[in-house]
């Protein structure tokens, strides 16, 4: 079973600058590769392997030489990556692979071995950058060292994430019934509510910090660019976004944890979010719910330990319908948080009878 573990890391001032060039270098092969392959499939409809990427890479190497300052793994993996990408695109309906910009605050790269990890000194020894000092917050997960990843946050924090594979086999699935099931439905107002009846309120981070944040985005677009002040202006407000992912990631772990340890089996709805977005009414709050991250959690922390996620299609009525009858009300909108049925008399809360509703549905789908 493979798990990832996270560690703050603090590299020394040449460190931090040979990292720089790896975060770059990786980069451009990245791009450089993604535009050749994306040629040679244009021109003569040819779809490069992995094999014949790696190939390419000996020659951008060969006609950049600065790229040999950097690890070899690392320019590899970014190969890699890109083939996964392609992979995702023509197997899992992704979006086609787009360059990676630095402005986009993509600071990071792979090393795959070749790394040494000394936990009674709290150090990591990585090839081309030497030792560096870990902050070991918690113990590694047992078992064997695999990719380890280097990362740079746009406050200029590093981090190393390790991945870990004890051998063994994710835990078969426990039986469930439909007491020991739960129907989950996210939202706004209320962040979920439980077919039992509970609703776990939405703290809105982003919410919360939008008057502080809107102040810093000025303050940014008032200094001049590439100015020191501006540089100083942006940290402040990653700082601020730093803060608010933090929060909402600490907010989705401890919901999650306490879902997963009390109930069998969850059933959720598979939600349109994009298409949410697209509603500018909806867009910031349904952004700052960040609800894909939430059932993610929960499908991980499910395999763990055996529990079962299941997830309903985005077009079951699940608000619409009385939950006691099956009465389908069609006149619902948005703003009605409660609606009493005309058929059987019944009350709704409109969150309660959508959790309710998904938790019968996907009762229907196990059978």
């Amino acid at each position: 079973m493979k798990r990832g573990n996270i560690y703050r890391i603090y590299p020394n001032k040449e460190q931090k600058a040979l990292m720089e060039k790896h975060f770059g270098s990786c980069r451009f092969v990245y791009n450089k590769l993604l535009e050749i392959k994306s040629l040679m499939y244009k021109k003569f409809r040819i779809s490069l392997s992995e094999f014949e990427l790696n190939n390419h890479l000996l020659v951008l190497k060969e006609t950049y030489p600065w790229l040999k300052e950097v690890n070899a793994g690392a320019l590899q993996q970014a190969s890699r990556n890109l083939n996964s990408a392609f992979n995702h695109f023509f197997k899992d309906g992704f979006g086609y692979p787009q360059r990676k910009l630095k402005k986009d605050n993509h600071f990071s790269f792979q090393l795959p071995q070749h790394y040494e990890l000394n936990t009674t000194i709290s150090q990591i020894l990585l090839p081309k950058l030497g030792w560096i000092k870990v902050k070991m917050h918690r113990e590694i997960s047992k078992g064997t060292l695999r990719t380890l990843t280097v990362s740079r946050t746009p406050t200029g924090k590093y981090y190393i994430s390790i991945l870990t594979d004890d051998g063994e086999k994710l835990p078969e699935k426990q039986e469930f019934s439909h007491d020991t099931m739960v129907g989950i439905d996210v939202g706004i107002n209320t962040y979920a509510a439980l077919s039992t009846g509970e609703k776990i309120d939405n703290p809105r981070f982003l919410k919360a910090s939008l008057q502080r944040l809107k102040f810093l985005q000025r303050e940014v677009s008032r200094k001049v660019i590439g100015s020191k002040n501006r540089k100083k202006a942006s940290k402040k407000l990653a700082l601020i976004n730093e803060k608010i992912a933090n929060q909402r990631h600490d907010f989705q772990h401890k919901v999650s944890n306490r879902l997963i340890s009390e109930n069998q089996a969850i059933a959720v709805e598979t939600l349109n979010i994009e298409g949410m977005k697209k509603n500018h009414k909806l867009a910031q709050a349904v952004s700052d719910s960040a609800w894909y991250s939430f059932v993610l959690k929960l499908t991980y922390k499910a395999q763990w330990v055996g529990k079962t996620i299941i997830k309903i299609g985005m077009f079951e009525p699940s608000s619409k319908n009385c939950n006691v009858c099956g009465y389908h009300n069609s006149e619902l909108t948005l703003d009605i948080r409660e609606w009493q049925c005309p058929e059987c008399g019944t009350l709704h809360d409109r969150d309660i009878n959508a959790a309710i509703n998904i938790k019968k549905i996907a009762v229907g789908t196990t059978v």
